[in-house]
């Protein structure tokens, strides 16, 4: 229900407003090209729209956080194909459930391409939210451009990547843990694949061991994680696993670890918020405030940004959806945030990220889920220097295997 609330007061254009920003410089293509681009889209139908599902496999197995149990080895993700008269094709993941996409074709077939598109927006109704993504990727296709440049970039803005797998894996196999070792390989894994950032799930203390004890676990994990990588940045994420105070005590026990950003540490409040902001100003704790993720309220979002209580909007890319991250993105440059949108489960998540970071900016990190595909042509896309790189191809950039 929150997220339908703020897709709705997204398209009603509440709250949101154009700044005249650098990273905001392509937000809107020039008039005469966008022109060009939209009769060119106009000269294709939609003809059919199919669905599918492609597999994606983690690395490792990725265990618990402070809510969940063990996530597994990978997904299995569903997609629909959009194809046009003119034989154009454009993929990406599907947004809900097949079911209801499926009800929703013939609201699609027959209809030109620029009447459900716009360049200069993305759908042109919410009821097109399901093919989102596809229908970027697919306008990308016929205009032979990677998806960042339809937002306005020739060249993308590099953003930082991050690894977003490090679970609380030291307490797998149940019957015998790995412990902090465990965690140590699996940093070592990503930065060997040129991750310079790494996310750690904190909270232990939540569900799966006495607070005390987990508490010290998930100090003990950052220091050494810390200790091990000191050319990396360290990220933490507690899940909403803890109380303002338990978090409090957390900071305290890190001590001087700089954190480059702290996720939803516990359920969002502006009192909690305030309370922790005020103890961070007074012990000189730098780190950004990361909210938005889980149940996003768009109002308490709203009152936490004008209140300089959050840093960073998470709130997921295919949950909201790419238009509506289009549209967010200026309303957040003036609440002076940045974006990192909520990627978890599938590297599909990620790179689509890349593009809208690539032609928007004001993303201060990407996060990343490690996977290979026997399905899905992933190989396009570079980490270098810790930062994820899209390429130039058309759409996304990914083509299907099968």
């Amino acid at each position: 229900m929150k997220r339908r609330t703020f897709i709705h007061l997204l398209n009603t254009g509440a709250a949101v407003s154009l700044i005249a920003k650098p990273s905001l410089a392509g937000w809107l293509q020039s008039a005469p090209q966008a022109k060009r681009w939209q009769e060119e889209l106009g000269y294709h139908t939609i003809q059919s729209v199919t669905f599918g599902d492609v597999r994606l496999q983690y690395p490792r197995l990725v265990g618990k956080n402070a809510r969940l149990d063990i996530h597994g080895y990978g997904i299995r993700n569903e997609f629909c194909m959009i194809t046009t008269d003119q034989g154009a094709k454009g993929w990406a993941s599907l947004r809900g459930g097949r079911g209801h996409a499926h009800r929703l074709v013939p609201e699609l077939v027959g209809k030109k391409l620029s009447a459900v598109f716009q360049v200069s927006i993305g759908i042109t109704d919410d009821k097109y939210l399901p093919f989102d993504m596809a229908l970027h990727d697919l306008a990308g296709v016929v205009l032979n451009k990677p998806v960042y440049a339809l937002l306005g970039r020739d060249k993308p803005y590099i953003t930082k990547y991050y690894s977003g797998m490090i679970y609380f894996d030291d307490l797998e196999p149940a019957h015998a843990p790995g412990g902090i070792d465990k965690i140590l390989n699996e940093c070592r894994y990503d930065y060997d694949l040129g991750y310079r950032q790494f996310k750690l799930k904190i909270g232990r203390g939540n569900r799966w061991m006495s607070q005390t004890a987990g508490l010290a676990r998930d100090i003990e994990v950052t220091k050494q994680v810390a200790a091990a990588f000191p050319d990396c940045e360290i990220l933490v994420d507690g899940n909403n696993g803890f109380t303002v105070n338990e978090f409090i005590a957390y900071l305290k026990g890190v001590q001087d670890i700089p954190l480059f950003w702290i996720e939803e540490p516990f359920h969002e409040t502006v009192e909690d918020y305030r309370k922790l902001r005020d103890w961070m100003n007074k012990a000189n704790v730098k780190s950004l405030l990361a909210d938005g993720e889980a149940d996003p309220d768009p109002a308490l979002l709203d009152e936490l940004m004008e209140l300089k209580l959050m840093d960073v909007h998470l709130t997921d890319i295919e949950g909201l959806g790419f238009t509506n991250w289009r549209k967010l993105m200026p309303k957040l440059i003036r609440y002076d945030v940045q974006a990192s949108p909520h990627a978890w489960g599938s590297l599909l998540k990620s790179y689509y990220t890349a593009h809208l970071a690539g032609g928007l900016g004001n993303t201060v990190t990407i996060e990343g889920v490690t996977s290979t595909s026997d399905d899905v042509d992933l190989s396009k896309y570079r980490i270098a220097d810790g930062k994820l790189i899209p390429p130039d191809a058309p759409g996304f950039g990914m083509a299907l295997l099968a």
